[in-house]
């Protein structure tokens, strides 16, 4: 709507500008003239000198204060209607010089009305000049009145309001096709189908076309696909490659082109070419193409995407030229646009739940799996210890059952974070700290293993994703600390530095089968290290240091809070 404002302030204050340009020349004409007019001289210099104080009023209000009429402006323009329709009456009448006024009020009605102001206007000017000609000839029988200068304004303005009707038309369409083409569809449908249609009949709004055919292939499937929008129905087809061979004729592969007769024996084909427009006759479309749709007329538009190959037709348009291949070309790279879109979404979205399932897999092997591993030895350990010490058996199945506990806790977390949570809800704190010290617990209760968990500066706070990650960064790290490096105790520390987390874990183990320290780039060029933990700390874009030695292992890592802030 602003736009249409801002075009209508433009437009008042042309006329504003002109009207009074028009109204002082015309009166200093008649002024430097003043055997002109010859009657009623005094009542027109009057008029004229008040609506040239009219006009500049009008003019200075429209500039400085963007005034936008809305009746209002009908009332303006029937006043300069009807004060040159007096002024040429009392001058000479239809052939008075002040005629050329009425063209004025022409452009005005295009600018304003487009092609419907010119015509009320045209038909009202043309009846206020016959009407002139009928009172002198009929009723008072002037010997002045020419005929024939008579005659040649009233078919002059005629032509002219022809000219400008056509312009003010072909404008409004100019414009209705411009909003339809910035109001194309944005959002992006779950379903190729439901997007295919919702294209096509937005393209046959802005086309004008009855029928709309969209054929295509994609570079991963043996198929063409085609989708037809006929009358505000839609069909959509999946046909052997071969089923039509070219769709359309070899001289016309790769161009855009339309053909007016497209049911003659020989019809005449329009195509673009670096050259310029061509012409050829033959028939546009493949003949099976052709027989399955019966179409009339053909507005045939190449559509070349990434991964679409193909051609969109407008069949049966009532008129086709030249500007329909500019306006298809547009209409053609929005459509190529969306199906891109589309396959891009695709694409991140199998690269998204590939991603996740990756993630899970991570989450399952450093948690549940891991668990499970150490609680078959412990329950291995209480098979032995059944007959010799019935009550360390009974203590140490306790303490499992404690251990499935908590990890069905964790579990119970997982699963809720694959749920997909309300909109508005806030998100719950991960309790980082609880559940480092629980780790720690069930760490020395299960392994063995003494832990110290040291967390300074943790604000900014931690966001809950990062932090469930932190949790199996140093939960795997103590399971791999006490089944491989046989350890006895692990020192960990996490520390908020730079808008980053620093994680330091120590333990004294009999370290990596490599010796020395070795940084990310290191580990994976020679293939050293925990490969999961490598993984997780590289999806989380942070990095990996490893100080191996005979007595223990050190691991420096770093995760950045900003990638992974919400």
């Amino acid at each position: 709507m602003e736009t249409l404002y801002s075009r209508k302030s433009r437009a008042e204050r042309l006329i504003a500008t002109g009207r009074a340009v028009l109204a002082g020349f015309f009166l200093l004409a008649i002024w430097l003239d003043p055997s002109k007019p010859s009657r009623y001289a005094e009542i027109t210099y009057t008029i004229l000198a008040s609506y040239l104080g009219y006009t500049i009023v009008l003019a200075i209000l429209t500039w400085r204060q963007n005034i936008l009429w809305g009746r209002s402006k009908i009332i303006a323009h029937a006043l300069d209607l009807m004060v040159f329709a007096i002024i040429m009456f009392l001058t000479e009448g239809p052939t008075s010089p002040f005629f050329v006024y009425f063209v004025f009020l022409l452009v005005c009605a295009t600018l304003r009305w487009q092609w419907r102001g010119t015509l009320w206007t045209a038909v009202s000017v043309l009846a206020t000049v016959i009407v002139m000609a009928f009172y002198p000839t009929y009723l008072l029988h002037d010997p002045n009145f020419e005929l024939n200068r008579f005659i040649i304004r009233i078919v002059y303005l005629a032509v002219v309001a022809i000219l400008l009707g056509y312009l003010g038309a072909y404008e409004q369409k100019l414009r209705g096709e411009l909003s339809k083409l910035a109001a194309w569809p944005r959002t992006i449908p779950v379903e190729v189908r439901a997007l295919v249609r919702e294209m096509l009949e937005h393209a046959a709004a802005i086309l004008g076309a009855p029928r709309m055919l969209l054929a295509w292939e994609e570079e991963e499937e043996p198929w063409l696909h085609l989708a037809s929008w006929s009358h505000g129905e839609f069909h959509y087809t999946r046909e052997p490659p071969a089923a039509f061979g070219a769709l359309v004729a070899a001289p016309l592969v790769g161009t855009n082109f339309f053909c007016p007769g497209a049911r003659n024996s020989r019809p005449i084909v329009v195509y673009n070419s670096p050259a310029g427009f061509q012409r050829w006759q033959g028939a546009p479309l493949h003949p099976q193409l052709q027989a399955r749709f019966n179409a009339r007329t053909v507005l045939g538009l190449r559509m070349h995407g990434k991964e679409h190959e193909g051609y969109i037709f407008a069949f049966d348009r009532s008129r086709i030229s030249a500007d329909d291949l500019v306006l298809g070309e547009i209409v053609v790279r929005e459509l190529v646009t969306r199906l891109d879109q589309f396959s891009l979404l695709k694409q991140l979205q199998a690269a998204a739940a590939i991603e996740e399932r990756i993630r899970l897999a991570r989450d399952l092997h450093d948690g549940l799996l891991q668990f499970l591993t150490g609680a078959a030895l412990q329950l291995e350990t209480v098979h032995r210890l059944m007959e010799a010490d019935p009550e360390t058996a009974r203590q140490r199945l306790l303490e499992i059952q404690r251990l499935i506990a908590a990890e069905q806790r964790d579990l119970r977390s997982q699963i809720r974070e694959l749920k997909p949570s309300p909109p508005n809800l806030p998100e719950m704190d991960f309790e980082l700290a609880i559940r480092l010290e629980e780790l720690a617990e069930r760490a020395k209760r299960h392994w063995g293993l003494r832990v110290e968990v040291n967390l300074k500066r943790l604000e900014p706070r931690i966001p809950r994703t990062l932090a469930q990650e932190i949790y199996f960064i140093i939960h795997e790290s103590l399971i791999n600390a006490a089944r491989h490096a046989k350890a006895s105790a692990v020192r960990a520390e996490l520390a908020v530095e730079d808008n980053g987390v620093r994680i330091l874990i120590a333990d004294n183990g009999r370290g990596f089968p490599f010796r020395g320290r070795y940084d990310y780039g290191d580990l994976t060029k020679m293939n050293l290290g925990p490969v999961t933990l490598k993984e997780r700390i590289a999806s989380l874009g942070g990095s990996l240091a490893i100080d191996s030695s005979d007595t223990g292992t050190r691991l420096e890592i770093t995760l950045p809070l900003a990638e992974n802030g919400g």
